[in-house]
């Protein structure tokens, strides 16, 4: 993923060298990276992308929160202009019931 030279893996689970596509925690990733922005379509084992994952996911996490913000504020808005809608609906109630 990160080093474009063949190198001898060391697994972290075993400590034998990686096995790769017989193992479950090989893993295709594609996608864009979360800090340079370039296209990621490679295989590596899951250790390795954990990070990157991480980074995204915080990333991911973020915008949602956003988004629920934005969210709130806009049902605050709406709130509060049903709240003044229903007071001065029960002003004007008030005022026709005590007019002779």
């Amino acid at each position: 993923m990160f080093d474009k030279k063949k190198q001898a893996k060391l697994c972290p689970l075993i400590k034998r060298p990686c096995i790769e596509h017989e193992c479950m925690w090989y893993l295709n990733v594609r996608g864009t990276h979360p800090q340079t922005g370039q296209e990621v379509d490679g295989w590596d084992c899951s250790m390795i992308w954990q990070p990157v994952l991480m980074i995204e996911n915080s990333a991911q996490q973020r915008s949602t929160g956003a988004a629920v913000e934005s969210f709130r504020n806009e049902m605050v808005k709406a709130n509060q202009i049903s709240t003044q809608v229903l007071l001065e609906t029960a002003a004007t109630r008030q005022q026709i019931s005590f007019e002779p």
